[in-house]
């Protein structure tokens, strides 16, 4: 019984060595102030972004902008700017609904929706199961 457990341990801890190491599928945004006021967002696939044109809720979701708070530390705690999302070939343009004001920072949460899966990425950044991988583009009227 023991010879059993020695001859299938080495497979076990190939499974978890190869378990702990996925494919990267990061996406780099980008982010321009237009002259119009709007936030043009670019860097997610063309193709995604036609499949989710139909639903104006998940755009706010996918690409929410928010007020940057005096205490950085409650930036999680903010409510997303309103505003209206289109589609403008292989960008988003968001148009808030309230123009961005002088000298305020914001910030735009893009979620790296490839990243994080695998096991090593979580010990890695200390995350928690099920938390989604996010990075924080600023910017500044």
């Amino acid at each position: 019984m023991m010879k059993r457990g020695l001859k299938i341990m080495p497979f076990v801890w190939l499974l978890l060595w190869f378990g702990c190491f996925g494919g990267s599928t990061k996406i780099n945004y980008k982010m321009a102030l237009q002259n119009n006021g709007a936030l043009k967002i670019s860097g997610p696939d063309g193709v995604v972004l036609d499949e989710i044109q139909r639903d104006s809720a998940a755009w706010q979701n996918l690409f929410p902008v928010y007020r940057m708070p005096a205490d950085t530390d409650m930036k999680d705690f903010q409510r997303p700017q309103p505003g209206s999302y289109r589609l403008a070939g292989d960008a988003v343009i968001f148009t808030p609904d309230t123009p961005f004001l002088i000298g305020k920072t914001y910030f735009l949460r893009c979620y790296q929706f490839g990243e994080g899966k695998s096991s090593w990425d979580m010990l890695k950044n200390r995350q928690k199961l099920g938390s989604q991988a996010y990075i924080d583009l600023t910017f500044k009227k």
